[in-house]
C-alpha cells in the first residue's frame, strides 16, 4: 500500500465528523439512524445505510471517561460549596449525589457512541474494508 492509497483511506472517513455523530449516538457513517438500540446496546447494523457496527469493541472505555469527567465535575464543585457556603451536609451529599447520577446517565451513551465512532473513522477491530486487509 502506498503512502497515497494510506492517506485517501483515512481521509474518507473524517474523525471529527464521526465523533460528533457518536456524540448524538448516530450512525458514523451516516449520521441518520440511531447507533445504540436500548440504552447502552450498539446496533449490530445502522438501520438507514447498512453499516456494521457489530465490530465494536468499547468495553470499559466510556465507563472510564464517564467517571473522569464526573467526578473531576462535581468533587471540585462540591468542595467549593462545602467551604463557602453553610450547607448542611447531608443536603451536600444529596445534591452531589444526584448530580452525580444524571450526569453519569447522560454522558455514559455519548461516549459509548464517541468511541464507537472513532474505531469506525480509524479502521479499527474490523471496521475497515475487505479491501485494506
Amino acid at each position: 500500500m502506498t503512502l497515497s492509497q494510506t492517506n485517501t483511506l483515512e481521509d474518507d472517513r473524517p474523525t471529527g465528523q464521526a465523533l460528533l455523530r457518536g456524540m448524538r449516538c448516530k450512525c458514523p457513517a451516516c449520521g441518520a439512524a440511531p447507533m445504540l438500540r436500548a440504552y447502552l446496546t450498539v446496533r449490530d447494523c445502522c438501520p438507514a445505510c447498512g453499516e456494521d457496527l457489530s465490530h465494536q469493541r468499547a468495553d470499559d472505555g466510556p465507563a472510564y471517561l464517564t467517571m473522569l469527567v464526573t467526578l473531576k465535575t462535581v468533587v471540585p464543585l462540591m468542595v467549593y460549596v462545602m467551604y463557602n457556603y453553610n450547607m448542611n451536609p447531608t443536603l451536600l451529599f444529596a445534591l452531589s449525589a444526584l448530580l452525580l447520577v444524571a450526569m453519569t446517565l447522560f454522558l455514559l451513551p455519548r461516549f459509548k457512541g464517541m468511541i464507537v465512532a472513532f474505531q469506525w473513522a480509524k479502521r479499527m477491530h474490523g471496521f475497515g474494508d475487505e479491501r485494506d486487509h
